[in-house]
């Protein structure tokens, strides 16, 4: 069953009807010198100028990729003219066409007639999505749910194609009620109340049966059937130690689904539900993540993806058989694959270290497949990016620690290190396409992509070695890491800097002021400064994982704890250059913390960049920003490591 969003989980506006109050605005900022204002770049001629990395940013490849129902088009999101728009391009390649010309689309879908697509778009990154359709050939878009202050969810489509699933908290502000809109934008109507982190997944097939699952801190989940004509709810999983159900593929006749389960295992396996006996089997167990799964509308082929550290592997299936086929001669990365709603076409995504982004297509019954949407090289020698190999160290108290190592070819000495430190907490160090990470390989630096404790891609029981009261252990797994890198011929322990964003810009932070004197600078990218302010003004989507992975900041001994590890703590200590980023719009790490951080560490004299976007939210999504920040951060870097590169360039 092909899902609503391919690129990710996002956030839509409540239907029509609902209540329409605007977000409140985000907070001012005096300091004008703070507020960036980019200005046009001049592109070096390519092949000149190496220390300019104008054309690393430049390179992109499409994303989001979904067949159209019948396999004969493609569509995808391509930021080739600035902005993140829809485009389609028929299957067997062609000329691409753009259909949205707006300010820019975060995710979008087929719907199931094949007559349009479905799109999203925020405002600035407030993550208060608007709700949008537009015909095949562009010619025709209408409004179907505007953007309001509530959050919601999109599911699945109904199976008369008719509708869509989503959950929408414009009832009370945190629950997530189901609802049905409809397609033709005459309105929606409830479902059923729920709670906070209940969010509907994919639809049976000629049924009215909707997968939904309830959060369970940030990797695990509960899982429902909810009948969408009647809003009854039956528990299908809700073991008693949390544990992750995702990717759900219903088999064709709607009597059972393939999933991802990590239930009585400490990897994700791929398995099989049957509604009618209850019964849960695994298909395939291998001693690393599956990541996602995928059937045929016909039944015969399945499509499951794995994650062998950090870098992702397709494997098919013939079901009539049994026979597992060779999959397509794809480049190394990370990938995704989905079939078309209804043909046994796949699309496949691929992001890897020498490709910014393409996109496939293959016939699985004929066996042939092309690569039909190519990356956007911008000039760069693509075959000359540098690919990383894991690496695997013991932290003090023997935990196993991992990293993706990207080391420079050219380089005088040993190498200074950028250490990198992911977010979520709940992900891990993947080998996409990273222009800063190729860029900074060219100036003689090498990358640590860093896999701290309470990384997924471990196992589950490593993935909850940071819950609740372990907190914190992970400032000591980064300080191993740069003793790590200290005791390797070829990199420099005495020149590092740390950055990350999110959850990987708070453990900057804290370290920045916790370890003062071990890097020679700092990159926090939208990270938590405050940890009870945080939790206290998280989104209801995030509050519904926080209090099992945080704590609940409303308990006295837990709220005590938290203050604890806020990087507030340390402000006074941090006197390394500091390059701080937020976006005036996030509504995850907003810059109400990240304004308070940067002003106590500046009223203590230290030093510190701050780069606050009035456009844009948790992540940057426009080009001059992306331009601005990415100059901005390779400038400071190469700055403060001081790399030694041959003379030979």
């Amino acid at each position: 069953m092909k899902r609503l969003f391919t690129a990710c989980a996002l956030l839509i506006a409540p239907p029509l009807g609902a209540q329409e109050t605007a977000p409140p605005p985000p907070p001012a900022w005096p300091h004008e010198a703070d507020i960036p204002k980019p200005k046009p770049v001049s592109v070096p001629l390519a092949g000149t100028a190496t220390d300019d990395p104008t054309r690393y940013f430049l390179a992109n490849g499409p994303s989001a990729g979904a067949l159209s129902p019948d396999g004969e088009r493609l569509a995808y999101i391509s930021r080739v003219t600035g902005q993140p728009q829809v485009w389609v391009v028929d299957a067997a390649g062609g000329s691409p066409r753009q259909l949205t010309f707006g300010l820019g689309v975060d995710g979008m879908s087929w719907t199931p007639d094949g007559q349009g697509l479905m799109y999203v778009a925020d405002k600035g990154g407030d993550e208060r999505y608007g709700f949008y359709w537009v015909s095949a050939d562009g010619t025709r878009e209408r409004v179907l749910v505007p953007p309001s202050a509530a959050f919601t969810m999109p599911g699945d489509y109904t199976a008369d194609g008719r509708g869509l699933v989503y959950a929408t908290t414009a009832r009370d502000g945190k629950s997530f009620d189901l609802h049905v809109a409809a397609l033709d934008g005459s309105g929606s109507r409830p479902v059923r109340q729920g709670r906070m982190g209940y969010y509907p997944s994919q639809v049976q097939p000629n049924g009215t049966l909707a997968i939904v699952s309830e959060s369970r801190g940030e990797t695990g989940q509960d899982v429902y059937l909810v009948d969408l004509a009647t809003g009854s709810e039956r528990t299908l999983f809700k073991p008693r130690q949390a544990s992750a159900y995702r990717s759900f593929a219903w088999t064709p006749d709607g009597r059972g689904f393939y999933m991802v389960t990590d239930q009585d295992r400490d990897f994700q396996a791929l398995a099989h539900h049957d509604l009618a006996s209850g019964r849960t089997r695994i298909v395939e167990a291998p001693a690393h993540d599956v990541r996602s799964v995928a059937v045929s509308p016909d039944g015969r082929f399945l499509l499951w993806t794995t994650d062998e550290g950090g870098v992702h592997r397709l494997h098919a299936r013939d079901l009539r058989d049994g026979r597992d086929l060779p999959a397509p001669p794809l480049p190394a990365g990370l990938l995704s694959a989905e079939f078309a709603r209804g043909a046994p076409v796949a699309h496949i995504e691929v992001s890897g270290p020498r490709t910014p982004g393409e996109l496939w297509v293959w016939d699985l019954a004929s066996g042939r497949s092309r690569r039909v949407v190519e990356p956007n090289a911008a000039g760069l020698d693509l075959a000359a990016m540098v690919e990383p190999r894991l690496v695997t160290f013991p932290a003090r108290d023997g935990v196993r620690l991992s990293g993706l190592l990207y080391e420079p070819r050219d380089v005088a000495g040993r190498a200074p290190v950028y250490l990198q430190l992911h977010g979520g907490p709940s992900a891990h160090a993947g080998a996409y396409w990273q222009p800063s990470t190729q860029y900074l390989l060219a100036q003689g630096v090498a990358v640590l992509d860093f896999n701290y404790r309470g990384s997924t891609g471990a196992g589950k029981k490593h993935s909850h070695l940071n819950d609740l009261r372990e907190r914190g252990k992970e400032i000591d797994d980064v300080v191993d890491a740069v003793r790590w890198i200290g005791r390797q011929p070829g990199l420099d322990g005495a020149r590092v800097a740390v950055g990350g964003g999110s959850y990987g810009g708070y453990l900057t932070n804290a370290l920045m002021g916790r370890h003062p004197d071990l890097f020679a600078a700092g990159v926090s990218q939208v990270g938590v400064a405050d940890w009870v302010a945080n939790l206290e003004r998280a989104s209801p989507q995030l509050q519904a994982s926080d209090r099992l992975e945080y704590g609940d900041v409303r308990d006295p001994a837990d709220r005590k704890f938290l203050q604890s590890l806020s990087p507030m703590n340390w402000v006074a200590k941090i006197r390394r250059p500091f390059l701080v980023q937020v976006g005036a719009n996030d509504p995850r790490n907003g810059p109400q913390e990240q304004d308070a951080f940067v002003t106590a560490i500046r009223d203590a004299g230290g030093q510190v960049i701050y780069r606050r976007y009035p456009d844009e939210g948790h992540g940057i999504v426009n080009l001059p920003n992306i331009l601005d920040w990415n100059r901005t951060k390779a400038a400071f870097l190469v700055e403060h490591l001081r790399p030694r590169r041959t003379a030979a360039r």
